[in-house]
């Protein structure tokens, strides 16, 4: 398979200290959302970092057979966005000019087209009415969505998203999550999202990693890797995945593991 990204023996971190270390995943295809978890500073953030080229990394990361690591800041820009689990502090653009700054940095241009999808795809998010509202009045959860609309409008070919609901209430979470999955089917993107409720995972993913300790415990579809071993091995503790009443997969945990 050549289509989709391929991650072979990447280690990532910052100065002499390796988070990330000879790290080697399944083919990610094109078109599908995988979500990355795991537990807290098992090394997701600094995985998306090192594919994105923004730490200090190594090994072989290909987009459709490309050697993504290789490439230019610039050229790399193009075919790799990621979002933080925060915006920069002290922005003050208005919500659509801020998006519509981000299309430019990718090779848009500035016209009513432009405008245009960025005003839609605010308004997918539900927060249209905040495009003439300046960025740093917004919330913390806000901010993600305006974020994720800057990162969506710069079309790239590799969408990596760290923590993008962890500031969101329940309708937005699923919100963000059906815009998501239908713009990376749309655009045939590789997506790959951060995320700690397990449950999102399951319900949202299509394919999952889950790391502990900067190491891949398991791939897969995610009710094949949400299970209790991996659990038990990876959090700590004792859980399964049962059918709720519409047959949708759902973790329940029962508890915590004291010996782990």
């Amino acid at each position: 398979m050549t289509d989709g990204l391929k991650i072979t023996n990447l280690s990532a971190g910052y100065g002499k200290h390796r988070v990330i270390t000879r790290f080697t995943a399944p083919p990610l295809p094109r078109g599908r959302i995988t979500m990355l978890t795991g537990p807290n500073g098992c090394g997701k953030s600094t995985l998306l970092r090192g594919l994105a080229g923004l730490n200090q990394a190594s090994g072989e990361v290909l987009l459709d057979g490309q050697p993504l690591l290789a490439l230019p800041f610039a050229k790399r820009a193009e075919k790799v966005v990621l979002l933080p689990q925060s915006l920069p502090q002290g922005v003050h653009l208005h919500v659509l000019e801020s998006v519509l700054a981000a299309r430019r940095a990718s090779g848009g241009r500035s016209d009513r087209e432009e405008e245009a999808q960025a005003l839609a795809l605010l308004q997918q998010l539900g927060i249209a009415h905040l495009a003439l509202h300046y960025l740093d009045q917004l919330s913390g959860g806000q901010k993600q969505l305006v974020g994720l609309a800057q990162s969506l409008i710069r079309q790239p070919a590799l969408l990596l998203l760290d923590e993008p609901l962890s500031a969101l209430d329940l309708n937005h979470q699923f919100q963000v999550m059906a815009v998501v999955a239908r713009e990376t089917r749309r655009r045939n993107m590789v997506t790959v999202v951060v995320v700690h409720d397990l449950n999102i995972a399951l319900r949202h993913g299509e394919q999952m990693l889950m790391l502990k300790a900067g190491e891949l415990i398991a791939s897969g579809e995610p009710q094949a890797v949400v299970t209790p071993e991996n659990l038990a091995r990876v959090y700590g503790v004792r859980g399964r995945v049962e059918p709720c009443s519409q047959g949708k997969p759902q973790l329940i945990v029962d508890g915590v593991i004291n010996d782990k």
